[in-house]
């Protein structure tokens, strides 16, 4: 079955070692970016979590306000 399209190319043992440390090396850097993301991820989400604490903490002193200013008008 020569003309087979599912048929696997003959690699010598050296072409194999090639291809085995080409698909490595991809794997090693796809790790480092992933571990870079997932850095990048953790450090978004403590932003955002002191971010929104700041915004609670604003939102508590217009409330104050609003409570205060409403209470001299009666």
């Amino acid at each position: 079955m020569g003309g087979c399209m599912n048929e696997i190319p003959e690699m010598s043992i050296d072409e194999l070692t090639v291809q085995a440390q080409a698909l490595l090396q991809k794997v090693m850097q796809d790790q480092e970016k992933i571990k870079n993301f997932a850095l990048e991820l953790e450090l978004t989400k403590q932003r955002q979590a002191e971010s929104d604490q700041r915004f609670n903490i604003l939102l508590e002193e217009v409330r104050y306000l609003i409570r205060g200013n409403q209470g001299e008008k009666s």
